[in-house]
């Protein structure tokens, strides 16, 4: 009899702490503290200086990319960023040296033959004035010739000296012929040699070198996308045009931080506000920043899905900069916007939908009493709350009802 006294007294016991023991979810306390209103945007990263690196204008529109420095390396000046190919105008330049080639052949040609044409009428007019002489001779003797002699050798020193100026005229002519003719060839030849001296230089340009030392950033190829992508980087192989912008070499020391912010929130941030800059590539460091600038017009956003928001372009300076940072990395930008002094705080994850309205599960005991409450204000995880809980009291991480419904 004794023995089961004792057993009931253990088990009523055991009951009693059971009743008492505190729950294995996880319970956090109400506080009373600052509420702070922070404002999430998304941007990335972007070099206030940096200098493009640029198809050349004037070397065609023949533009494949034969070798490409790889995205993120370092270059000097000098360094060679992207070489295009010149098999096309290596050509061309052949074809202008053999067009040189055959105008210079064909000046030294029409030289020769102007000096033989020349040569000849020379000849022809040396000839032409000693036949005048003779003539003349022939006609001094017309006082002891017959009169019919006479006129004869008259009409000969006549046609004689016509003959010498024939032959002046033709030696003019022939020697302008021959000057046009060459001043023909010569530019003949200096076309040839201007095409060829202009395919060699586009063949240097086709090289082009890094102007600065600096960290090599790939542009977006933007024919290789659709209207509202942004575009792969440019690769080897791909075809640009002329003055297309291939990669960028910024000045690290500019980094600042660019996003867009929705017209709805605009008017809750101005310049000289103290932001917090996270970047996605280095989750274990924030970076304190100031914004810095507002654009004064709203812009549509096309990339953000139908239908298209309007939202304005922001600029966030940051004064100190982590050599790991690179433009283009992805970003967010944190700013507080709006203070709650003396306000009751949990997390967020402390409250739940249920009914239709929000709830939060209050530790009594060793059990949670599920409670309404009413919020104030809601910012990235934490909830002010006008009514329903008290400071100090302590209310479940879980929903405890998970589990036990039938």
């Amino acid at each position: 009899m004794a023995f089961l006294v004792a057993a009931i007294g253990a088990i009523s016991l055991g009951a009693v702490r059971l009743s008492h023991a505190t729950p294995q979810t996880p319970t956090v306390e109400v506080k009373r503290g600052l509420f702070t209103d922070y404002l999430q945007l998304r941007g990335q990263l972007l070099a206030l200086k940096s200098v493009t690196v640029t198809a050349p204008l004037q070397a065609g529109t023949d533009l494949q990319i034969l070798k490409l420095v790889k995205n993120g390396s370092q270059v000097k000046p000098g360094d060679v960023v992207v070489e295009f190919d010149a098999t096309k105008l290596q050509q061309t330049a052949r074809q202008k040296q053999s067009e040189l080639k055959q105008a210079e052949g064909e000046i030294e040609q029409t030289r020769a033959q102007a000096n033989l044409t020349e040569e000849q009428d020379k000849t022809d007019l040396m000839k032409a004035r000693y036949d005048v002489e003779r003539a003349k001779l022939e006609a001094s003797k017309q006082e002891i010739l017959s009169k019919i002699e006479g006129e004869e050798d008259q009409l000969a020193l006549a046609d004689a000296q016509q003959k010498v100026q024939q032959a002046e005229q033709k030696l003019k002519s022939d020697q302008a012929d021959a000057a046009a003719d060459l001043e023909g060839k010569k530019q003949k030849k200096n076309k040839a040699l201007y095409d060829m001296q202009l395919a060699e230089k586009q063949i240097t340009l086709l090289a082009v070198k890094a102007p600065i030392a600096g960290l090599v950033t790939m542009l977006p190829n933007w024919r290789a996308s659709g209207p509202f992508d942004n575009g792969p980087d440019f690769k080897q192989g791909d075809q640009a045009w002329p003055g297309a912008g291939i990669a960028e070499l910024p000045d690290l020391s500019t980094l600042e931080a660019d996003a867009r912010v929705d017209e709805v929130d605009r008017g809750r941030l101005q310049v000289g506000l103290p932001v917090t800059v996270r970047v996605d590539a280095l989750p274990d460091k924030e970076f304190q920043g100031n914004l810095a600038e507002i654009s004064a017009l709203a812009k549509i956003d096309f990339q953000a899905g139908w239908p298209f928001p309007r939202n304005f372009d922001l600029r966030v300076k940051l004064p100190q900069i982590d050599s790991r940072l690179r433009p283009g990395m992805s970003a967010t930008v944190r700013a507080a916007v709006d203070h709650l002094p003396d306000a009751i705080l949990i997390p967020v994850e402390a409250s739940f939908q249920k009914g239709g309205q929000t709830v939060a599960y209050v530790l009594k005991g060793s059990k949670f009493e599920e409670r309404a409450i009413e919020v104030a204000r809601k910012s990235e995880g934490q909830l002010a709350v006008a009514k329903g809980l008290e400071p100090g009291e302590k209310v479940a991480l879980k929903d405890p009802t998970e589990g036990k419904r039938d």
